[in-house]
C-alpha cells in the first residue's frame, strides 16, 4: 500500500520513513499522484517541490 508523507507529499512504496525528508509522519489517505521530472518546471515550483520523483496531491 503507498503512503505519503505529510511533510514534504512524497510517496513511500514500501518502509515507513520517506525517502525525501525522512519524515515518519505518514498517511494512506491522499487525493492523487503527480510524477516529478524536472524540479525546475511551473508546477514543481507552484507545489514547493525540490526533488524529482513522485508526490501526493491533497494529503
Amino acid at each position: 500500500m503507498k503512503k505519503a508523507c505529510k511533510s514534504c507529499k512524497a510517496l513511500v512504496i514500501k518502509g515507513s520513513v520517506c525517502p525525501i525528508c525522512k519524515g515518519t509522519d505518514l498517511t494512506s489517505s491522499f487525493q492523487g499522484i503527480v510524477y516529478i521530472f524536472d524540479v525546475e518546471s511551473e508546477i514543481a515550483k507552484k507545489l514547493g517541490i525540490t526533488a524529482s520523483g513522485k508526490y501526493a496531491i491533497k494529503v
